[in-house]
């Protein structure tokens, strides 16, 4: 019996997953000529968000924070999906790891 129940709650839980990040509130940059594009973006404290990342560049980029403990590479012309948060009023570095001259911030509010 308990068994059953655990799978059930895992099932609930997998599937409720996909639903609760589509409503995710959604922001978009773009690495342009070795630059984040805007470099600094403000989202809501709190809230779990989707963050849109597209490499407008000829070279693969990799976006990573520390802070906030992502890292995808994203590759020339294509775009990558991250969600962040929900995170506490401040503000957050991220960066290009492959050209460690390109950084950003999130600020938080």
């Amino acid at each position: 019996m308990r068994g059953g129940l655990w799978l059930t709650a895992l099932l609930v839980l997998a599937l409720a997953s996909p639903a609760l990040t589509q409503d995710a509130p959604s922001f978009s940059i773009s690495l342009k000529n070795g630059q984040f594009v805007p470099s600094e973006v403000q989202i809501p404290a709190g809230t779990k968000v989707k963050f849109v990342v597209r490499n407008d560049n000829s070279t693969p980029s990799e976006f990573e924070s520390t802070q906030f403990h992502r890292e995808k590479i994203v590759p020339p012309g294509q775009e990558i999906t991250v969600f962040i948060g929900p995170l506490d009023p401040g503000s957050y570095e991220f960066f290009d790891d492959f050209h460690q001259e390109t950084r950003g911030h999130l600020i938080v509010k």
